[in-house]
């Protein structure tokens, strides 16, 4: 069970930062994917790993301050100092953590790396959403009421906010119209022709939102991680046995 008591433990997004694959296979000039292709991506990811259920679970902060945690880690650290932050400040503990000393939230959060970072950008984020929320109040659940392009842009102002970060709290949080691309979702992705070769990070969620079919953003965007975990990985990709070599024009490249 998660955090949050929802299904998600250990398929939560990953650092953004995506290197370049020399191997793709691609053509010369790239498309935009046809719908027709990327329902039969969808339906083969299916039939190997399922639908993936999970409603949103509500709390946005807590999702956003997750995701800050998560970078550069594992989940079983990133999850270690959450829970050890919530401990360390209980009841209401994101007012807690911002008037917090930067030390305190350091310590809490040392089994999660690079702290002395992390709990610096998740002060700063906290202030700046007290200053910029409606009535000052440290709460992002007004989100919900804007459309995703708005609430995208509030998300991405917050100091080290990108559009990864910002999908996640959409996404997982308030069940917004969003896809977060991690390395495994932008490796799987580029390798399988949904991606444009090189593209910046921007395109790259500009592009999956649009080619994801409405409804589909958390199934799409799991079942492609999970299968960049499992089968499609960075360095020795297993193209032998991958469920999507026939219609992967990458399969075969990494030998």
């Amino acid at each position: 069970m998660s955090i949050f008591g929802d299904s998600l433990h250990g398929v939560r997004c990953e650092s953004p930062v995506f290197p370049s694959e020399k191997r793709v296979v691609v053509a010369e000039e790239w498309r935009p994917p046809p719908p027709r292709r990327v329902r039969a991506i969808r339906d083969r990811l299916r039939e190997v790993y399922g639908i993936p259920l999970a409603a949103p679970h509500g709390h946005p902060i807590a999702e956003l301050i997750l995701t800050v945690l998560s970078q550069s880690t594992n989940d079983r650290n990133r999850d270690i100092a959450y829970l050890a932050l919530r401990k360390r400040f209980p009841g209401d503990t994101w007012v807690k953590v911002r008037d917090a000393p930067v030390d305190e939230i350091e310590e809490a959060i040392r089994p999660g790396g690079i702290s002395k970072v992390k709990s610096a950008r998740i002060k700063q984020i906290l202030r700046a959403i007290t200053d910029t929320s409606p009535g000052c109040d440290l709460s992002l659940d007004w989100l919900a009421d804007l459309s995703v392009p708005d609430a995208q842009e509030y998300l991405c102002s917050l100091p080290g906010v990108g559009r990864k970060t910002a999908a996640c709290v959409l996404l997982f949080a308030l069940g917004m119209r969003d896809v977060p691309v991690d390395t495994h979702v932008s490796r799987v992705g580029t390798r399988l022709g949904l991606f444009r070769p090189g593209a910046p990070f921007e395109e790259l969620h500009d592009t999956m939102l649009a080619i994801t079919p409405p409804g589909e953003e958390l199934e799409f965007h799991l079942n492609l991680l999970r299968h960049g975990r499992r089968t499609c990985a960075a360095r020795r990709p297993d193209c032998a046995g991958c469920a999507l070599r026939r219609m992967c024009p990458s399969a075969g490249s990494f030998g």
